[in-house]
């Protein structure tokens, strides 16, 4: 039988309760074996040099079990290798519980099997009368029906119910993301499902989107069948994971055909049943689905003709049948997006009317968004009346408000599992409240789109209606309501400027502010937030005879508080993480002013000795005088008549928001009209990213009014990676593509980038090329958490310069009406048409990753992350 190659068994090594193939000094491997039933090896098989066996990957064929041995047969079917079950057991991993338990094959190297559903987890005891766990119809008449996952012979007796019902026609959605497979025992098949043995309740989340769910379930079968061929046709499985009673379980697998996967068992009823369909939509655990998600439930509707508007009406509505584990949450989602759907439908079977619960103060962004949705009030109350009929085990409306109430009756916090107890019911309130969000939203699109045959799926619908991201990017706004005494109680400590805004620049000595700056031949500054004294100084110079400014507009760029204590600039922050920033979420900056004068108040009240953190230590001041920015600049305004003052906040790093743009370039157009000679002047904490942004807005406005300088040639840079140094990355060039005369939009911008980074040398700050700088760091990264906030701020960044160019385009195309328009309305009415938020939905750096790997590519990710901070919850969730 050609050759035979033998092993002996090999030591094993024991580490903890998971053992894996003993390592020589120099081992050979064996090499992966490839080809139809292959096994890939996840251990380097070690053995001495004269035990080795090598087949090369690219000569094996197939290997064919038998009770013998193994046996591999080469592609040119002239040699064939037998390999003895010790060699090929020693290629998995073994794993045990606890010491008292037996070891044996762990499922892709880790993972135990566990029955799927504990019996106590069926709350409404439907298994044995209805076949599985929590079976239930929404309340009223439509024909929706929930469960928990059943086995092979209660998933038959539901749908033979189903049928006795008269239901001809069943959709089943199983929602499941996770893998599960079913064993035979006796005249039943259960479902087992991989679980971890540091949480055997949790099933697996999040897994690897490139795998799809079915070949990891064929992949598990696999495993398990060659596991139990080593072991005397035996596997072992977990019933019992409360007490371990007489676990581990041996069961009884003698070929593949006593393992079904869920396609097996949920698609052969089509066979059957000519009006049966299945259709496997994952959904997740925790928040609001993914925008694929709905668009995969968008097309099973596009596609069921008895779900359009346009059914023929004499014939009864679909069947829709729901399923995850227990049955409770995702299920509970399921049948609420079915219950949205079918009221859409001209049926008279009608929704029934419930009792209307107490009613409780909307959450500001929930009211925020029924404000700017059409018939937002009654989108809101068919979603609510939807919850309520299916609301017999879980009602979601009702968990925001319970996470709410447990969040704020925290008082001292404590660690747990390493997150705070605040934290983790924070994560839970903004879940639940991203859920009820979004299915309002998506009732918002059923309504305009399904008279139109979803012309649109979902996630292109959004892209058109960008402003859902930016509101869903500020649910937490407990910052609005963080009391002021939390710096005199010593929660909080004042930070003073000099710790926070190294001088780089060395104009402090001059001009008593850090980084001040001019673009050179044109009115715009920059610097550091300056204290009165500083304020004053700047103000002289620039009204002095030389510059001869007789109208000034300051604006403040700062969305953190700020306030001058005896001459100083402090900011408060938290002791834990000085150098972070706190952004107080405001819609309007007099928001923030309200706060800064409520804290400065509570400094003067307490009149105590406060610790606070100075350029090199720490002090305990008492604070005599305290001042706002407002109250400054309202002092200055009384001396000079031309100083206008502004506030608008920008978040740090990130590109500014639409309205932003808007509101900066109002204040100029302002300014302007009244001087063509004004001056500009621009402040954030430390002068450097959120300035230097506003300075090239305020360069190209300036440019648009005045006209532009002459162009040089382009810029020769002689550095690795230029053509990435110069900005041009394949998103910015499909960008450019799409713009008209986007070549010379984009040349324009960096001009002005170029113009307003030639005083800043010292700083190596270029909004351009900090980019790349920036997203090469990564490599270099020193934890996980440094390697995700160099990659969201490398990919705001990008966002930031994809902004300005779209700025300047606007600027350009709406010139002849005097920009009436405002630069929101036009990307809403007119980037958006030509879209350009699909292109910001897909953001990244391709040249370097697959993007469908990167969450922050996407909008609704990487504008949520931008206010994530990871500082202690204070004031209430509202």
């Amino acid at each position: 039988m050609g050759t035979t190659a033998s092993a002996a068994p090999q030591p094993i090594s024991v580490s903890g309760s998971i053992s894996s193939v003993a390592a020589h000094q120099h081992p050979p491997t064996l090499e992966s074996l490839h080809g139809n039933g292959a096994v890939n090896s996840r251990q380097s098989l070690s053995m001495s040099s004269s035990q080795t066996v090598k087949i090369h990957s690219g000569k094996a064929k197939s290997i064919i079990t038998n009770k013998v041995a193994p046996v591999v047969i080469t592609y040119n079917c002239r040699q064939e290798f037998q390999i003895h079950d010790d060699l090929f057991r020693t290629n998995y991993k073994v794993g045990r519980i606890s010491d008292s338990m037996p070891e044996h094959y762990l499922v892709q190297g880790e993972f135990f099997m566990v029955q799927d559903v504990y019996s106590k987890a069926d709350v409404l005891n439907t298994t044995g009368s209805y076949g599985a766990p929590n079976y239930r119809q929404v309340k009223g008449s439509y024909p929706l029906y929930g469960m928990g996952q059943p086995s092979l012979n209660g998933f038959k007796q539901v749908l033979q119910r189903l049928q006795s019902q008269g239901h001809e026609e069943v959709m089943f959605f199983c929602v499941r993301e996770e893998p599960v497979v079913f064993l035979h025992l006796e005249e039943n098949f259960v479902p087992y499902t991989p679980r971890r043995k540091e949480n055997l309740h949790e099933n697996l989340h999040g897994l690897d989107k490139e795998e799809t769910v079915e070949n990891l379930e064929l992949t598990i079968r696999k495993e398990l069948h060659d596991f139990a061929k080593l072991n005397d046709n035996v596997f072992y499985v977990y019933n019992d994971i409360e007490h371990f009673k007489g676990e581990p379980q041996r069961m009884t697998i003698t070929c593949e055909e006593d393992i079904h996967v869920t396609e097996e068992v949920y698609r052969r009823p089509l066979f059957t049943m000519p009006l049966y369909r299945y259709y496997r939509l994952p959904l997740p655990m925790e928040g609001a689905p993914l925008e694929e998600d709905f668009d995969a439930f968008v097309t099973v509707l596009r596609e069921s003709p008895n779900l359009s508007l346009r059914r023929d009406v004499s014939r009864p509505l679909p069947a829709l049948l729901f399923s995850c584990q227990v049955g409770v949450g995702r299920t509970n989602l399921a049948m609420i997006l079915g219950t949205l759907v079918l009221n859409h439908l001209k049926t008279t079977q009608e929704p029934p009317q419930v009792e209307e619960a107490e009613a409780k103060p909307l959450f500001q962004v929930i009211q925020t968004l029924i404000n700017r949705l059409p018939e937002g009030q009654q989108v809101m109350e068919e979603v609510d009346q939807a919850i309520a009929l299916c609301s017999e085990m879980h009602n979601i409306k009702e968990a925001i408000y319970e996470n709410k109430k447990k969040l704020e009756a925290i008082g001292d916090d404590y660690q747990i599992q390493g997150s705070t107890t605040k934290d983790y019911f924070l994560h839970r309130a903004i879940q639940s409240l991203e859920r009820y969000f979004y299915l309002i939203v998506f009732n918002a699109y059923l309504h305009e789109q399904y008279s139109l045959g979803f012309a649109s799926n979902f996630s292109q619908w959004l892209c058109a209606h960008p402003w859902v991201y930016r509101l869903l990017a500020c649910m937490d706004l407990s910052e609005l309501s963080a009391p002021p005494d939390l710096v005199t109680k010593g929660a909080r400590v004042l930070v003073a400027h000099e710790y926070l805004s190294p001088d780089i620049l060395s104009t402090v000595k001059e001009m008593k502010v850090a980084n001040f700056r001019r673009v050179p031949k044109m009115p715009v500054y920059g610097m550091s937030q300056p204290t009165s004294e500083a304020t004053g100084v700047v103000l002289t110079h620039l009204t002095d005879e030389k510059r001869k400014y007789s109208h000034v507009l300051w604006v403040n760029l700062q969305e953190e508080l700020v306030l001058e204590g005896n001459g100083q600039v402090f900011t408060p922050r938290e002791p834990s993480c000085l150098e972070q920033h706190i952004p107080v979420p405001a819609t309007d900056p007099t928001q923030i002013e309200k706060l800064e004068t409520a804290l400065g108040e509570e400094v003067q009240r307490a009149q105590k000795w406060l610790e606070v953190t100075l350029e090199q230590e720490k002090q305990m001041k008492m604070f005599k005088t305290c001042l706002t920015v407002q109250e400054v600049f309202n002092q200055y305004q009384r001396t000079h008549q031309g100083l206008l003052y502004k506030r608008i906040p920008l978040s740090d790093c990130c590109a500014p928001k639409e309205e932003d743009f808007d509101q900066l370039l109002e204040a100029m157009k302002s300014t302007l009209a009244e001087d063509s000679r004004s001056a500009f002047v621009f402040n954030c904490s430390n002068g450097k990213g959120r300035t230097t942004t506003a300075m090239v807005i305020a360069a190209l406005t300036v440019w648009h009014f005045n006209g532009f300088p002459e162009f040089g040639d382009d810029e020769i840079v002689s550095v690795p990676d230029a053509k990435y140094t110069k900005g041009e990355f394949k998103v910015v060039m499909q960008l450019v593509r799409l713009l008209p005369d986007g070549h010379q939009m984009k040349r324009e911008v960096d001009m002005a980038l170029d113009s307003v980074s030639e005083t800043m040398t010292p700083m190596h700050y270029h909004l351009r090329e900090i980019i790349i700088c920036t997203y090469r760091q990564i490599k270099s990264g020193k934890s996980e958490k440094e390697v995700q906030q160099l990659l969201l701020k490398s990919v705001q960044y990008l966002e930031r310069y994809m902004y300005l160019i779209l700025f300047n385009s606007y600027l350009h195309l709406e010139k002849k009406n005097s920009w009436q328009r405002s630069f929101t309305t036009w990307m809403q009415q007119v980037a958006a048409r030509a879209g350009v938020y699909d292109l910001l939905n897909q953001l990244g750096f391709s040249e370097f990753e697959n993007l469908r790997d990167t969450p922050l590519a996407r909008l609704r990710c990487r504008w949520q992350r931008q206010n994530i901070q990871s500082r202690p919850f204070r004031g209430a969730f509202i």
